[in-house]
């Protein structure tokens, strides 16, 4: 029997909050007409794709309400270089499929040395 391609398996993803957060969250989520697994579907890839509105939420919920210089500091640096490649992959006109089969190809020629 073989090996299921990775990334095919479906995986769920749980997390338990109060039954108010839970309610006001279904409420919310009807007024603006998203299902659950469309909110959560979308902010995952959000942040899995490096979306900058998401990672400046994100760098608030690190911050968590303190005000660290140093944590700061690090979180722009992050944005600088999050800027930076995507202005490089930007400049090379590369899309997700065409990355995939550069790393195709470096992993064939890794092999046949």
């Amino acid at each position: 029997m073989s090996e299921p391609v990775y990334g095919t398996l479906k995986k769920k993803i749980v997390f338990y909050d109060s039954d108010k957060r839970y309610a006001d969250l279904k409420i919310r989520l009807g007024h603006d007409g998203l299902s659950q697994a469309k909110f959560f579907r979308g902010v995952l890839t959000g942040y899995l794709s490096q979306d900058p509105d998401i990672l400046n939420f994100i760098d608030k919920l690190k911050a968590g309400g303190r005000k660290n210089s140093s944590t700061k500091k690090r979180n722009k640096r992050s944005r600088v270089l999050i800027n930076e490649g995507a202005k490089a992959l930007s400049k090379l006109s590369l899309n997700e499929d065409e990355i995939e089969n550069i790393f195709d190809i470096l992993e064939k020629e890794e092999t046949s040395i």
